[in-house]
């Protein structure tokens, strides 16, 4: 009888619950994840639509002949194609990807296509993972993606070191979308951990850019690799939002309601301090590019110019949902081109219009790369605080870090880039290297991980 009782006030309680998840989903949308974050440059932002034209490529049969070129072709020339490789040739242990020797922008690009709905295989990539089933280098991975990554690795390591033996001033990119941008992220560190094996290549050389990308390294590995790891998210994707395990997704979609349900009450009850300090939770990597393009609940009426803003954030990389109808729109890789493309034609007519001389856009440059520095610097600081708050370590980090709008104590001042004021760090701090930064947080352990350092203590 008491349990009976009871019932309509767990119904009552589950009920409000349903409907504060549902109140905070309508009102959030994807343009306030973002808003505090500095507007990107031209610069750093040029190779994007290119990159997003050598995946879509990868879809092509002959590119001497595309089907699914976009408006001005792929700017390729199919000369330059090195290897192509489909499902057969992969033997379902990646998707289709393919080597391209860029020279007219003195690059060897490796890109791989996204997820095909037909393979099976690919499913079997997806959802080869558990919750921390998998550590690499201090961190926890996703583990069919790590696979696949490793199998690209041993396939092409050989290919890639006699590409850069014969062009030593080219640079290395790797590119993919969807599935491809977690292995391509995933590769880009099996490449920086063993870059002996292509001719010990200097780590500036190396570029990664993963485009709506999936879930798939840790919070101190994304921001660690923020350097070299760049991720692109259009508007209100879902792909990098999902936060629920993708083999739980997939499963769930027999029981869409189940699965509604157990996002409710996991968004109405777990705090997102407690998320961010569980080490194996998974995260979009690296460096941050959102394209903004469409007015909040517009469900595309009202488009905006698009603006790209950027940042390596610690807290808010994506964490929600967005309830709108463009969520599976936004993560087409076609729709990504375009509007990267808008949006680099946008910065560029920016550029021209204010007739930066030669010497200031140089200097613009040099600050920008500054910036970006201390980015990952306080990031990085932000990122290992919630290591050692995990650890129980009593570490004591600078409290700016995230959107990084907010001045660090000590001898700091604000800069301005693109229109968007950004923080900088103590002045004794800019002579030091990302390597250093990582060598003096970080230490080896017997394995060859890196782990962080704990503080010497004194005894009394």
């Amino acid at each position: 009888m008491s349990i009976s009782c009871g019932l309509p006030i767990l119904e009552c309680v589950y009920c409000l619950a349903c409907a504060r998840w549902a109140w905070k989903r309508c009102l959030y949308t994807a343009g306030h994840e973002s808003e505090n974050w500095g507007l990107a440059s031209a610069e750093e932002f040029r190779p994007v639509p290119r990159l997003c034209r050598y995946i879509l490529s990868v879809y092509e049969d002959d590119l001497r002949n595309p089907i699914w070129a976009p408006p001005g072709g792929y700017g390729m020339n199919p000369d330059w194609v090195i290897l192509r490789k489909d499902y057969v040739e992969t033997h379902g242990q990646s998707t289709p990807y393919m080597i391209y020797l860029d020279h007219d922008n003195a690059d060897i690009v490796l890109a791989i296509r996204g997820l095909n709905l037909g393979s099976h295989s690919d499913y079997g990539v997806l959802l080869d993972n558990k919750l921390g089933q998998t550590k690499f280098d201090g961190g926890y991975v996703h583990n069919g993606l790590l696979k696949a990554a490793r199998w690209v690795f041993d396939a092409e390591h050989e290919m890639l070191r006699e590409l850069l033996e014969r062009n030593p001033n080219y640079t290395l990119t790797f590119a993919g979308h969807s599935l491809g941008a977690g292995v391509v992220a995933l590769l880009t560190m099996i490449v920086l951990q063993n870059r002996d094996m292509l001719g010990n290549i200097e780590r500036k050389r190396i570029r990664c850019y993963a485009i709506a990308p999936a879930r798939c390294m840790s919070l101190n590995l994304a921001v660690r690799y923020a350097d070299i790891i760049n991720s692109v998210v259009l508007q209100d994707d879902f792909l990098p939002r999902t936060t629920a395990a993708l083999e739980d997704v997939f499963k769930s979609l027999i029981c869409l309601p189940c699965l509604l349900c157990v996002m409710c009450l996991k968004d109405t009850c777990m705090l997102e301090e407690k998320m961010l300090t569980d080490p194996r939770r998974l995260y979009a990597p690296g460096r941050l590019y959102h394209i903004v393009e469409r007015k909040p609940c517009s469900c595309g009426i009202g488009r905006l110019p698009p603006v790209v803003r950027t940042a390596v954030p610690v807290d808010g990389r994506f964490e929600h949902i967005v309830l709108s109808c463009n969520a599976t729109a936004d993560h087409a890789i076609i729709w990504i081109e375009r509007e990267s493309s808008k949006a680099l034609d946008l910065l560029l007519k920016r550029d021209e219009a204010m007739k930066i001389p030669v010497n200031q856009r140089m200097q613009r440059q040099e600050m920008l790369a500054r910036e970006h520095s201390q980015e990952y610097e306080v990031a990085l600081q932000k990122a290992a605080a919630t290591a050692a708050a995990t650890e129980d370590v009593p570490y004591s980090y600078l409290p700016s870090y995230g959107t990084f709008t907010e001045m660090v104590p000590g001898d700091c001042m604000s800069r301005s880039i693109g229109g968007a004021s950004r923080s900088s760090l103590p002045s004794d701090w800019r002579k030091e290297s990302w390597g250093e930064l990582i060598e003096r947080l970080f230490d080896t352990d017997e394995s060859g991980n890196m782990v962080l350092k704990k503080p010497h203590t004194t005894e009394t």
